[in-house]
């Protein structure tokens, strides 16, 4: 399996998702005109990656902003990384947020209630 790295944009983050590391890094602002578009190579590898992953799967987000439909396709990403889980095998979100952000954080929280993977909340 090949690694995935999208380049960021003025609207889109940094897309990186490394097979071999158990790694999977989102980092910026997320507001595609079209996110479930923008996000389809990322969900097409989680959905090979669900079938032979790591030992240990690492998800860094760090989000300035992400708009509504970035935060549809985040948690069908949660969604789907949870078969990893239920494998048996280990899995860590750490969701960064600003000091401040209060949003972001609640956010981060909102998608660790709504799944069966631990999120670290990291405030920078």
């Amino acid at each position: 399996m090949e690694s995935l790295h999208i380049k960021a944009t003025s609207k889109t983050p940094t897309v990186i998702s490394d097979p071999e590391k158990g790694l999977i890094e989102i980092k910026g602002r997320s507001s595609p005109e079209n996110s479930t578009i923008f996000y389809k190579p990322l969900m097409e590898w989680i959905e090979g990656y669900v079938n032979n992953p790591n030992n240990k799967t690492v998800i860094n987000v760090q989000l300035e902003h992400f708009n509504t439909s970035s935060s549809k396709c985040f948690l069908d990403m949660f969604k789907k990384l949870e078969a990893i889980t239920r494998a048996g095998n280990e899995m860590l979100v750490n969701w960064y947020y600003e000091m401040d952000d209060e949003d972001m954080l609640e956010a981060g929280e909102t998608y660790e209630s709504m799944t069966k993977i631990p999120f670290k909340m990291i405030s920078y």
